[in-house]
């Protein structure tokens, strides 16, 4: 029976891997928009009532792959961090980035899922949150570890933005000021506009040293979030 059990998971775990690879090649030819589970399915060999029963609907199937994408740049950057884990905070920082940016490059089809346009019709749930923080939480971690450190350098922070500021520390940077914490949302947003500006084109003819314009203008973020 237990011999059974595992060959129907493990048959299940390949043919999830299949779909998916399929939706993925999918979304490469067509956008995420234009996924179809009775195209994957015909493209599989299967009949859509069986594929239904592995993803009950498109969104189900967008949402898989979506966390996968997350997932998949969580870990870049997660073990690029780890290679320079004893360095100066702001390598540190800029090692996360680069990996990120790395992965963007080699999976842009991935990226647009998750940073590009939104899929009509659908909203990502709340499931798709763990994975979709973990490059943030990383650099929120250097910068903690910077402030129980050597410390940071003093960031302004005008006075109408202070509740929503603390507001912030409140929900995702505990042990933070709260001037870190909005210079962090800033800097998050600035790094993902820099790589979407590269992988979507618009770099085109206006920055042609791209990996040292990268470098050096998230250097410029570590510093602008108050590491020395």
């Amino acid at each position: 029976m237990r011999t059974a059990q595992g060959a129907r998971a493990r048959a299940r775990i390949e043919v999830t891997a299949a779909i998916k690879d399929e939706a993925r090649r999918q979304l490469a030819a067509e956008g995420a928009a234009r996924l179809s589970l009775r195209a994957v399915a015909r493209e599989l060999g299967m009949v859509s009532s069986a594929l239904y029963r592995y993803f009950p609907s498109r969104d189900d199937l967008l949402t898989a792959l979506i966390i996968d994408a997350y997932d998949s740049l969580g870990e870049a950057a997660e073990k690029a961090h780890e290679a320079v884990c004893d360095a100066a905070h702001v390598a540190r920082w800029t090692a996360v980035c680069e990996a990120a940016r790395g992965w963007a490059l080699a999976h842009p089809h991935e990226y647009a899922l998750i940073y590009g346009s939104p899929v009509p019709g659908y909203s990502a749930p709340q499931t798709t949150v763990p994975a979709a923080s973990r490059v943030g939480l990383l650099l929120i971690g250097i910068v903690r570890d910077a402030h129980q450190g050597p410390g940071l350098a003093d960031l302004p922070l005008p006075a109408e933005l202070r509740p929503e500021a603390e507001r912030m520390v409140a929900e995702f940077a505990p042990d933070l000021p709260p001037e870190a914490a909005t210079a962090l949302v800033a800097a998050w947003a600035q790094l993902f506009g820099l790589i979407g500006f590269e992988v979507f084109g618009q770099f085109h003819r206006v920055v042609e040293e791209r990996e040292t314009f990268f470098r050096h203008a998230v250097t410029g973020l570590a510093h602008g979030v108050g590491l020395k």
